[in-house]
């Protein structure tokens, strides 16, 4: 039986990753590795400052003590499986909100994905897009969608071959739907994510400033081509966008090269 790798940034309690367990367990072995606690928008972080713990929950079930998403790939692929044993697959999700456009750079989601690819291992980060503040996730959301998707593309990755090269994984966000009111899956690419300046400044009782970093807007720039992850999503169209970690401007390679002589 092919082996996964399940991992998130919400937390080991989190019920997107329990949604997406209960969805692939009947299709392969399952090894669950989380963080013991919510790692949102930590980026591809690894910490190397301090010891961690990689914790058993239950049988093939772990969290990493104040881990991030990529300790928890990193430590169970030095840990949990031997050389020459690695999983078949790692999958992290299903987040609690989109990851889209420049948002990827941010997400934790994504990074466990960034790592498993940096391993030679092939990839995926899964997210639910959601509607106000995630308050349907809240009051109880199943996730059917998400479900249904992750089970097909995952079930064509293990019966047949991975569809991108070295380094590159597969980004999939799902529009806040029921399955028959979804329009299909689209291939997109990242969009332009427009940002704002939602911080708060607050003062504690001892009279000291902190600040809180607050939710932007779902906005971004419209695409020319319209294949964008925001649009689709807009269209309630299953986003699924390739991405490489090779992150050079090779367009301003010579550019540069010229504006230094």
């Amino acid at each position: 039986m092919k082996h996964i790798l399940i991992t998130n940034d919400d937390g080991y309690e989190a019920v997107g990753l329990k949604a997406l367990v209960e969805a692939l367990s009947p299709i392969a072995k399952i090894t669950v590795v989380a963080p013991a606690t919510q790692k949102s928008a930590c980026g591809h972080s690894l910490t190397l400052t301090r010891p961690l713990r990689l914790v058993s929950i239950e049988d093939d079930f772990y969290k990493v003590d104040d881990g991030s998403p990529t300790d928890c790939v990193f430590i169970s692929l030095h840990s949990l499986f031997k050389e020459g044993n690695k999983p078949d697959l790692i999958v992290s999700g299903i987040n609690a909100g989109s990851n889209m456009g420049e948002d990827i750079t941010y997400s934790g989601t994504a990074s466990a994905a960034m790592e498993g690819v940096l391993h030679g291992i092939p990839s995926i980060a899964i997210s639910q897009v959601c509607k106000d503040n995630c308050k349907d996730i809240e009051n109880g959301w199943d996730f059917a969608l998400a479900k249904e998707t992750i089970v097909k593309i995952v079930k064509q990755i293990l019966s047949s071959s991975y569809p991108l090269g070295e380094r590159k994984f597969l980004n999939i966000n799902i529009p806040p739907i029921l399955p028959q009111e979804c329009a299909g899956i689209k291939v997109t690419k990242a969009g332009y994510r427009l940002y704002g300046d939602d911080v708060h400044r607050h003062t504690n009782p001892r009279g000291e400033e902190y600040y809180w970093v607050g939710l932007h807007p779902l906005i971004w720039k419209p695409s020319d081509d319209n294949m964008c992850d925001f649009e689709a999503i807009k269209q309630n169209y299953v986003s699924i966008t390739p991405v490489q970690l090779d992150m050079t401007s090779y367009n301003d390679i010579q550019k540069l090269g010229e504006w230094l002589c």
